[in-house]
């Protein structure tokens, strides 16, 4: 099948589409995209178990590194002030990770905005290809109107005013038949008219549907990054509350990280199946929910010498019948006017309501051609598997280094938490207070020493 201008499928369509597939039963499953199949759907849902796998296995390690931690540390002596040797390292480890999960929330929104960018090139290539249908649909009808009427007035006037000369009547009957060949062959030439399926409603649905993802993904991005500011600041303020505070909404934020990981790798992995060859799916889709005949459906699709086009043959009649009705009106108006000095008016707005109709007839063949449909497909494709799938690439690389520096923190903030020392309570009071116990402490010292 020829592929839409512009578009190649990349590097890592190829490399997802390649990658195995099984479904419940751990039973291989063809890479072919076909989501109404329900051992596609497993394997899908498998790939995104694989997440939640992750998921489990991350809790049990923290579990049980917490448990080690607080189970089987050694007892400090009585007395001891100075904090256990490798505090500072816990630390900064633990900055580190933070660290890593801001530049993770970077690449998260250069994702997202990529995904986004994606998205809205399809769905403003569906708007353009609507635009084309309904200019086609508008030009028929309007141009089925116009023929129409003057086959009512202006041709029957013609008529009743050439009665006294037979063959100048059949002249004005011959452009009559024509007019109603153009009319009825133009008819079928709007083949999107009465389709159920509309561009624009599917454009407004992937609008809507991308614009809750996109907000879903910046608030998960911006709480990410609270937690991981109010994290530092806790660890550089030394306070214990607001340590405890962020390690429970770290685990809460680790649980979001590891489902959109397993969304985003169901969702590229079935993009990237879709991409590899879209043709067909889009055909038998398009087909199902239209109606319309596979010889239409190729030549938008494809666009190539090997599809001719349907409505050839439909176009070349409409052609022809309007020339002869031009000659036709021609020869009238050399041999009837002069005879007949009434048949001048209707015989004038014929030539220009064919004049007219000629020129939206020419607009129209532009329109048929596939290039413009078949060039709407092409932006669309390259939306949706260029950019859509590298934002999911992005973001499903957030989302593992988040799983990581997340992880990394609920280990270490345990740690740091039980080196800041005994009078957190007051970190906030002025040493200079005389209602500091220390201050006051040292005051009395001073007084005996006196």
């Amino acid at each position: 099948m020829g592929a839409p201008p512009g578009y190649r499928p990349s590097a890592w369509v190829h490399l997802l589409h390649q990658l195995p597939r099984a479904d419940f039963q751990l039973r291989p499953v063809p890479s072919a995209f076909a989501p109404q199949e329900r051992e596609y759907q497993q394997a899908l849902l498998l790939v995104a178990a694989l997440a939640g796998l992750g998921l489990g296995l991350s809790l049990i390690f923290i579990a049980v590194y917490l448990i080690r931690f607080c189970c089987c540390r050694p007892p400090e002596p009585p007395g001891a002030k100075s904090p256990p040797p490798g505090g500072g390292c816990v630390t900064w480890n633990c900055i580190a990770a933070l660290l890593v999960g801001c530049a993770g929330i970077g690449i998260g929104f250069y994702g997202n905005s990529e995904t986004s960018d994606g998205v809205s090139q399809l769905s403003s290539a569906l708007l353009h290809a609507n635009h084309t249908l309904t200019a086609i649909d508008h030009l028929v009808l309007e141009m089925v109107e116009r023929l129409d009427e003057a086959v009512r007035t202006e041709l029957t006037t013609l008529e009743e005013v050439l009665t006294q000369r037979m063959e100048l009547v059949a002249a004005a009957r011959g452009a009559r038949r024509q007019a109603e060949t153009v009319a009825q062959q133009l008819q079928g030439l709007a083949f999107w008219r009465g389709v159920p399926l509309s561009p624009l409603q599917v454009a407004e649905d992937v609008s809507f549907v991308e614009e809750y993802r996109w907000l879903a993904y910046v608030l998960l991005l911006l709480l990410e990054l609270l937690v991981c500011l109010f994290t530092l600041l806790g660890l550089a303020r030394q306070s214990k509350w607001l340590v405890i505070v962020m390690t429970v909404m770290s685990l809460l934020v680790l649980v979001l990280s590891w489902g959109s990981m397993g969304l985003e790798a169901a969702t590229a992995v079935g993009l990237s199946d879709f991409c590899s060859s879209p043709d067909s799916y889009i055909l038998n889709l398009t087909q199902e929910e239209t109606g319309l005949g596979s010889d239409i459906l190729n030549y938008y699709f494809l666009c190539n010498q090997a599809v001719s086009n349907p409505f050839q043959q439909r176009l070349t009649l409409s052609q022809r019948a309007l020339a002869n009705i031009h000659s036709q009106l021609q020869g009238l108006e050399r041999e009837a006017v002069p005879q007949f000095p009434s048949a001048q008016k209707p015989v004038l707005s014929l030539e220009e309501t064919l004049n007219v109709t000629e020129g939206s007839f020419h607009q129209l063949v532009a329109l048929l051609h596939c290039r413009g449909l078949h060039k709407d497909y092409g932006a669309a494709l390259r939306g949706l598997c260029e950019d859509t799938l590298e934002g999911l690439l992005f973001l499903l690389l957030f989302s593992l280094l988040s799983a990581g520096a997340l992880a990394t923190v609920l280990c270490s903030l345990p740690r740091a938490w039980a080196l800041f020392p005994p009078s957190d309570d007051y970190e906030d009071t002025d040493d200079d207070d005389p209602f500091n116990p220390q201050e006051s402490k040292r005051f009395v010292q001073w007084q005996s020493s006196i």
